[in-house]
């Protein structure tokens, strides 16, 4: 592959800069819970809302995921406050949690 094109199709998340800068919402998050929120913002791809896993060995190298709770804790955080909605219930011997971004307050995602 050239190098331009590879260039050309770098991927990322995106967040809205008045998200970020001025929305309440997003600053009243703990930093643990704006970590999950991202990484489970890169997984989507467009078509997969509702359908993304986040696996707590994704993040456990990460400043404040030491343990399973502070996973957890993030993600019931986002729930709370409506960033995200929990679509599949996993757990011990199961299938993994299943979610969904819902769009509520972020206005990059596209809607299936």
């Amino acid at each position: 592959m050239r190098k331009g094109r590879r260039d050309r199709f770098r991927s990322f998340v995106a967040l809205e800069r008045k998200v970020l800068l001025h929305d309440e919402a997003w600053k009243s998050l703990s930093m643990k819970a704006k970590i999950f929120y991202l990484y489970l913002k890169a997984k989507y791809n467009g078509q997969n809302n509702g359908k993304i896993q986040l696996h707590y060995s994704e993040l456990r190298d990460q400043q404040g995921f030491s343990c399973k709770s502070s996973f957890y804790g993030a993600a019931r955080e986002l729930q709370n406050a409506g960033w995200i909605k929990r679509t599949d219930p996993g757990g011990l011997y199961r299938n993994p949690n299943l979610y969904e971004l819902t769009g509520q307050f972020d206005g990059m995602l596209s809607h299936d």
